[in-house]
């Protein structure tokens, strides 16, 4: 891994374009050396870490670049673990770039995404899944999608994964040392006590897999799929859950013939509207893929609101249409919320029709009459427990990925116990199941998974 390490780099990392202060970051053995070549003030290599000294940047013929604030980290004290240097400049993309190019020709080089990061876990300043929550943490957009950022990077999921991964090495060890006395015929490794932690380990593996569903809708936001027959109100509810005119709100049956997606904010959640093209049978072809494209979302959500006419629709029209989403979303772990809209307009007796069906509200859209009990269901739908228990919650695809592998090897395992099968093969599938452990936080890498974790960083971080 020394490859990765082995020059000073610089980038910058504040957002790029006009703002008020650009941030530009070296980090390496020689960062300090080269931005003092650079910055007239103290003289950097001789102050303490950690300090912040005002001074100015020069080009080689000493002339003022700008007035900056250089802040000096030394060693191991920094987020990389390395010698890093902070230089605050005025927010004009032409001494942003002045800066950098002084500092290349000084000897740096350019950082690539999320070298920065990169070095701070080759340095043992961060393990490998909180290396990974610092993107999820400049991605939050929710304060729930923070909080969960928040404690992967400091280290939740990671102890948890840590103190699975202790407890099977220990018994991995014993094995490993049977081997070594193969022709003895000794246990050192009680197969019953073996048992009783793999199966206490699978439970604790089995809870982070099932997170994963509510960690990744949580982090991406939970997909809201608006569906119904044409003018039943879709789009206004939409602009109303929203509190503004997204989508076109016509009497013309089939305008909206695309699907119309915005985001909003319940109680540090986020949620995901999508506003279908209503369903019926048609012979307009751009309404069809319309129509087409309202079945795919279905899949897509996680949360189907089925809105009917409270007015109109018949009993047995509502029946049949609630059994028919219901068919299309069976088995697909998906919540489903009838709401009656337009019942201002409806008789007093409308809500008979409704009577016997679970999950239903009762709204005008239009009125923006009990729209905010949406809001309240959509919020109860997504489990929170998790947060404010404060259990560990799985985000991340390739986290997912390897639990799921490391429960299987440790079904193996199980199998293997139940048989009687020698040690070298149980030992096979336990080192097996350590190395889908050790991908998670880092014991086990590649040159190709730091890369493809990586580079789906932003430059500068």
């Amino acid at each position: 891994m020394s490859n990765y390490i082995s020059s000073t780099i610089c980038a910058l990392a504040t957002a790029p374009g006009i703002g008020a202060i650009a941030v530009i970051r070296l980090s390496g053995e020689e960062a300090i050396s080269i931005c003092n070549q650079v910055f007239k003030g103290a003289n950097l290599l001789e102050v303490a870490s950690h300090t912040i000294h005002f001074g100015t940047v020069r080009d080689d013929n000493n002339k003022i670049i700008d007035e900056v604030l250089v802040s000096v980290f030394k060693g191991k004290k920094s987020f990389t673990g390395e010698n890093s240097v902070e230089i605050s400049t005025h927010g004009s993309p032409y001494i942003q770039q002045k800066v950098i190019q002084l500092l290349l020709q000084h000897g740096a080089k350019s950082a690539g995404p999320g070298e920065f990061t990169l070095r701070a876990f080759l340095n043992g300043k961060l393990d490998l899944s909180q290396a990974e929550a610092v993107a999820d943490v400049i991605a939050a957009n929710s304060d729930t999608s923070h909080e969960l950022a928040m404690s992967q990077m400091r280290g939740g999921f990671s102890n948890e994964i840590q103190k699975l991964r202790e407890q099977l090495i220990h018994f991995a060890s014993l094995i490993e040392l049977e081997l070594d006395f193969g022709e003895e015929d000794v246990e050192f490794a009680d197969r019953d006590d073996l048992k009783e932690l793999v199966e206490k380990l699978q439970a604790a593996l089995i809870i982070l897999i099932k997170s994963f569903d509510y960690g990744n809708v949580i982090k991406s936001g939970v997909p809201v799929a608006i569906i119904g027959e044409p003018n039943v109100g879709k789009s206004t509810l939409l602009n109303t859950l929203l509190n503004e005119d997204k989508a076109i709100v016509s009497d013309i049956a089939g305008t909206t013939r695309d699907a119309i997606e915005d985001e909003m904010i319940i109680n540090g959640i986020s949620f995901r509207f999508i506003d279908t093209a209503g369903i019926r049978e048609t012979t307009d072809t751009i309404e069809t893929i319309g129509i087409e494209k309202t079945f795919e979302k279905i899949g897509e959500a996680s949360i189907v609101l089925l809105l009917v006419d409270a007015a109109s629709i018949s009993k047995e029209q509502l029946i049949t249409d609630i059994a028919s989403i219901e068919a299309k979303i069976a088995n697909q772990n998906k919540r489903l919320i009838i709401v009656a809209n337009k019942i201002d307009q409806a008789e007093a007796t409308a809500k008979q029709k409704f009577e016997g069906l679970e999950n239903v509200i009762f709204i005008s859209a239009k009125e923006k009459n009990n729209v905010s009990a949406i809001e309240d269901k959509l919020f109860d739908y997504v489990n929170s427990g998790a947060l404010q228990n404060n259990d560990v919650v799985v985000t991340n695809v390739r986290h997912f990925e390897a639990l799921t592998r490391a429960n299987e090897s440790l079904s193996k395992v199980l199998e293997g116990l139940a048989i009687n099968i020698t040690g070298d093969f149980l030992a096979m599938d336990i080192r097996q199941a350590l190395h889908f452990l050790g991908e998670i936080t880092g014991e086990i890498t590649t040159d190709d998974l730091l890369d493809n974790i990586f580079s789906k960083f932003c430059i500068g971080k």
